[in-house]
């Protein structure tokens, strides 16, 4: 009798993976990171457990934003108090902070509502410049341009 294969939480190998992002369109870029993220790139992917791997994003100031995003999209949050929507443009928000901007597009391609997806999310490492400070753990270079 054959059964489909369950991964355990104790039986997962997590990789270190450094992507850079200099010239890639955002949307594209976060879903491959979303992916990683997930472990769908693994044949041990179980939907309901966290088996993805931590993922290093590094130059996200040198993202590209495609049409006419930069002056388009708005991401808007509440504090829950009247008058209390405030916005920010995708434009503005890559020349002032552009780790966040890739940490909306890929929080929002991972499950959102249960602890899960908070797991996945906490694996991701985005950093504006070359730089970044997880040398100790030996992550390999990822080159995306053919995943996508």
């Amino acid at each position: 009798m054959r059964t489909t294969f369950m991964a355990k939480p104790n039986e997962i190998e997590r990789k270190w993976y450094v992507i850079d992002a200099t010239d890639i369109a955002l949307g594209r870029l976060s879903s491959v990171v979303a992916s990683i993220l997930r472990g769908k790139n693994k044949p041990t992917f179980t939907p309901n457990v966290d088996t993805g791997d931590n993922v290093i994003v590094i130059n996200a100031g040198k993202l590209k934003l495609t049409g006419k995003k930069a002056t388009d999209k708005i991401y808007y949050r509440h504090s829950q108090h009247p008058g209390g929507l405030k916005h920010e443009v995708a434009g503005d928000l890559l020349r002032d902070n552009p780790a966040r901007l890739v940490e909306y597009s890929v929080k929002k391609m991972l499950p959102t509502k249960n602890t899960l997806g908070h797991q996945q999310f906490l694996k991701l490492h985005v950093y504006a410049g070359a730089d970044h400070p997880h040398a100790a753990q030996n992550p390999e270079v990822l080159d995306i341009t053919n995943l996508i």
